[in-house]
């Protein structure tokens, strides 16, 4: 099992004599946690029995996102669950997409953990003007704030959402399993292929290519106690079925899959979890029904609502 293998390493006589900072798991899973093992674990046999991600495509997200309409990803795909109609139009360009703050926050934090500090600062401008009269900087929805975001030609982040920002990366390095799964590997790579009949595109956060590791996607969250409940809301196992399947179209192998959340307040905690192989078997099955249904929706030119038949309502 992954976390066995993900933690288990020779426990000598004398870490047996001392006490553990923590015990993970039960059973023939538990495992004492020492001080030594929270550093970078050294390199070992299975590092050298490594998944080979050239199949994977690199490429700046301008360039991904402007070939959007020439590929179904997964998230058009989960329009298209939601609506089709709604999905139809959006497609069509006639309902805007707007960027909201978190997803600004959100996007900042996936760049400076998953690709680094120089991508970060090289994407992303934090501060604004001093207004001499104050010795403040300028409000953001003020006309100095605007020429000055337009003279830096990249999205701006205010002292505090850069502080939040760094805070979910500290967590997130200071998480033992986030930290392994993201030890190695390859960021935001693309890969596009041919799957249930229809051209599709997908941008993976992570890929680890140790045995065991697999696929990671990294998700920004209010509070933890109720992420598993996000994972059902926002469709997230339906996601990541579809990066696996078609990672597996790309190379013939099925990959396991973690999420990585973390918290965008206090006290910013990060969890790890890993998806269960029936769960997402599951809902590929309902991916590739709704690819099938967007064929038929395609042939037809009939997008419906999803809400066209009479509905009993039986509960209080």
């Amino acid at each position: 099992m992954f976390f066995r293998r993900f933690l288990r390493k020779p426990i000598t006589r004398s870490k047996c004599d001392r006490q553990p900072l923590v015990r993970l798991g039960q059973g023939d899973f538990t495992r004492d946690i020492h001080p030594e093992d929270l550093a970078m674990p050294a390199r070992t046999a299975e590092h050298d029995e490594q998944l080979d991600l050239r199949f994977l495509t690199r490429e700046p997200a301008e360039v991904y996102h402007a070939k959007a309409k020439d590929y179904l990803s997964s998230h058009w795909l989960a329009e298209f669950r939601r609506c089709p109609l709604l999905y139809r139009r959006k497609r069509l360009g006639l309902i805007p997409q707007r960027e909201s703050t978190a997803f600004l926050v959100g996007r900042a934090a996936h760049v400076l953990i998953l690709e680094g500090r120089e991508r970060y600062e090289a994407e992303f401008a934090v501060g604004g003007p001093i207004n001499p009269k104050t010795g403040k900087p300028f409000g953001s929805a003020t006309k100095a704030f605007a020429e000055w975001a337009d003279r830096l030609g990249k999205p701006v982040l205010s002292d505090e959402q850069a502080a939040v920002i760094e805070q979910m990366a500290a967590s997130v390095k200071a998480h033992i399993f986030a930290r392994e799964l993201l030890a190695i590997g390859q960021a935001e790579g693309v890969v596009r292929r041919e799957y249930a009949g229809h051209p599709c595109q997908v941008r993976l956060d992570w890929i680890n290519p140790i045995a065991g590791r697999g696929l990671v996607d990294l998700k920004t969250t209010d509070e933890l106690d109720s992420f598993e409940f996000s994972i059902r809301a926002f469709g997230y196992v339906h996601q990541l079925a579809f990066y696996r399947a078609l990672i597996a179209e790309a190379i013939g192998v099925t990959l396991p899959v973690h999420i990585i959340a973390v918290e965008k307040r206090e006290p910013f905690r990060c969890g790890v979890w890993v998806i269960c192989a029936k769960v997402l078997d599951a809902a590929q099955r309902e991916n590739e029904k709704a690819m099938a249904e967007l064929s038929e929706c395609e042939q037809r030119g009939h997008w419906p609502t999803g809400f066209e038949s009479l509905r009993r309502f039986d509960r209080l």
